[in-house]
């Protein structure tokens, strides 16, 4: 399985990019998929997942009203809407699948992502 995670670059505060996740190797239509990033100096945090059907979002407090995860299963792609950035947004995305088909449990935790992609990098300026 390989994800490939793209759509990252330099933005100002306030601005907004999309990124998107395309997966190979799987079809992901029975897989919850995540958003996670990692800042410098920081641990990988969770950002965004979405149920298989696309119909359940969760996301952290943190980029909650900000952030909108989607995603196109004919496509075998998933999409993360960041709006209104903020300078601590800076960090690495990286999208993944979940290990088991049709588990919306775990879905915040890292170690229950079993494929990643390399990531791509948001550096928001202030």
């Amino acid at each position: 399985v390989q994800l490939q995670a793209y759509g990252g670059g330099l933005v100002q505060a306030g601005g907004y990019l999309r990124l998107s996740c395309a997966v190979s190797g799987r079809t992901i239509n029975n897989y919850t998929m995540g958003w996670f990033r990692q800042a410098p100096g920081k641990e990988r945090e969770f950002v965004a997942a979405i149920e298989w059907t696309g119909r359940r979002k969760y996301y952290s407090d943190s980029v909650k009203g900000r952030f909108t995860c989607s995603r196109d299963n004919a496509e075998n792609t998933v999409y993360l809407q960041m709006n209104s950035l903020k300078p601590e947004d800076t960090a690495i995305y990286f999208c993944a699948v979940h290990n088991k088909p049709y588990i919306w449990s775990h879905k915040y935790e890292a170690a229950w992502y079993d494929s990643w992609g390399q990531g791509t990098l948001v550096t928001v300026s202030s």
